[in-house]
């Protein structure tokens, strides 16, 4: 089966995936933006559809005070006995939390805490039922904060989170940092191990271990790591934080996150860390093969939101859902907000949100700012982000890194299309060393695009902001009301 790479374009890391007979559930982190963890749909692997979140009620997470970059860690997906089960590390909020449904789609339960010290919780039974949660021995708090203990494990009791017995330590993987993001499955004879180690970052690595029993002890591959792009030219680096599972062709796979980075030196990866899929197999001794990930974008494609009805599941808002921002109702076919006071660089921007799913793509919105202040952005978190500004007659384009301020404006008339763009550099010698130039402008009475401003993409990527998340583009509100009509995206592989 020929297979899209990237699998789920833009923002969308530590990819988790389920079958259940002909369906394939798939969900990804979501660190400090709500809703929390989208779940998609697939029956083939190819075609997949976000069906909708599991944290969309407020008791359900805790990130609303979560600082960038924590939040929701890592989820792992599973089916057992006919309900799902979807298991996370709420960094900062709740902790290590298990959330049930009978349906993907939702509604997911409020979820029970298991109190473990650590990140990136797997969940898997054995034939007795016995649920056993193998984790990442991460310290997050307290004097030994970054300690990593390896991968350790406790059985649990589901329904109520208690923790039965006393943890174990199992596995450190083959000497690679941060071993992380373990997955245990029962395939055949043996249980495999399979862990991420080397750092999320260029030295990203899946190795795996297996043993007689689900609690080892755990023998290592000969072969480790089974899967890293470190050292080599390939386009998809960091690849990493795999999970496993059998295609509809018999055919194994293993999904993973990856980034795309651009520039002279392949230095910036504007999209963060994305979701991909490579072909696996066992070999005649018993141990996984997992092939290096190759790039296969699909093909380019615009959509466009008319604000007509509720936001689809894709919506995503800075520690508060699209739903707590978003007036669909006060004027008709239009986004309303209302500021409160603070931009893009508040802890909580009135904003409302979609991920950027191409390197090259161009995004517009129609706004109304006549009793306010807003307009459109495209943020990585509330350091680094550059925006499109529609006030009191006058747009104003600005670029916003970490003790700069970048702004040019231009006096308007009325309601303005407001535009924002990403394109490749050209090259200059060797090759350009940013990821891509980000033009911010507006569209004007003639239909002409006129640019205010060009700026470097390199300070939005994943790694200049340092940020696990991506870039998310969207409206957003200062102050007073300011109203969207529709909002147009078009993006391509150029």
């Amino acid at each position: 089966m020929s297979l899209p790479n990237p699998l789920l374009p833009g923002f969308n890391p530590d990819p988790s995936i389920v079958r259940v007979g002909g369906d394939y559930y798939l969900a990804t982190s979501t660190f400090e933006y709500l809703p929390g963890i989208p779940i998609h749909h697939s029956t083939d692997l190819v075609t997949w559809t976000q069906l909708g979140n599991v944290a969309v009620r407020d008791e359900q997470l805790g990130v609303q005070e979560a600082p960038t970059n924590l939040g929701v860690w890592a989820p792992t997906i599973r089916h057992h006995d006919g309900v799902f089960h979807l298991i996370v590390t709420d960094t900062a909020g709740r902790g290590t939390c298990l959330f049930t449904t009978t349906h993907p789609a939702g509604p997911w339960s409020d979820g029970v805490v298991i109190d473990i010290e650590g990140i990136d919780p797997d969940i898997a039974w054995d034939g007795h039922g016995t649920a056993y949660v193998t984790y990442s021995g991460l310290v997050l708090e307290g004097t030994d904060s970054g300690t990593h203990r390896g991968i350790e494990q406790v059985r649990v009791d589901t329904a109520t989170g208690e923790i039965l017995g006393d943890k174990r330590a199992l596995w450190s993987g083959d000497g690679g940092m941060f071993p992380e993001a373990p997955h245990l499955y029962h395939v055949g004879e043996y249980w495999y191990l399979m862990v991420a180690e080397g750092g999320t970052e260029r030295g990203h690595a899946i190795s795996i271990a297996r043993a007689q029993r689900p609690d080892g002890p755990f023998t290592s591959c000969p072969a480790n790591p089974l899967v890293t792009a470190r050292g080599t030219a390939r386009p998809v680096q960091c690849t990493g934080h795999g999970d496993l599972v059998e295609g509809p062709d018999g055919q194994w796979y293993v999904v993973m996150l990856g980034t795309r980075p651009r520039g002279m030196v392949r230095s910036f990866s504007a999209l963060g860390r994305e979701t991909f899929i490579s072909p696996a197999r066992w070999g005649d001794d018993g141990w996984l093969e997992i092939d290096p990930v190759k790039l296969n974008p699909r093909d380019g494609f615009s959509w466009s939101e008319d604000f007509d009805g509720e936001l689809g599941p894709q919506w995503i808002g800075v520690r508060r859902r699209p739903d707590q921002l978003a007036d669909l109702t006060t004027r008709a076919g239009w986004l309303v907000l209302k500021g409160e006071g603070e931009g893009m660089g508040a802890f909580r921007p009135v904003f409302v949100g979609h991920r950027q799913q191409h390197q090259t793509c161009e995004i517009r919105t129609v706004a109304d700012a006549a009793s306010g202040v807003g307009g459109l952005a495209l943020r990585y978190d509330e350091h680094f982000h550059y925006e499109v500004e529609l006030a009191d007659g006058t747009v104003t384009a600005r670029a916003v890194i970490p003790g700069f301020v970048r702004e040019s404006s231009v006096e308007v008339d009325g309601v303005v299309e407001l535009m924002l763009a990403s394109r490749p550099p050209e090259a200059v010698g060797l090759g350009h060393p940013a990821s891509d130039l980000v033009t911010l402008g507006y569209v004007d009475p003639q239909g002409v695009v006129q640019v205010l401003a060009e700026v470097d993409g390199r300070y939005l990527s994943n790694e200049t902001a340092a940020s696990f998340t991506g870039r998310v583009f969207g409206v957003y509100a200062t102050e007073g009301t300011v109203a969207f009509d529709r909002l147009t995206y078009t993006g391509d592989n150029s």
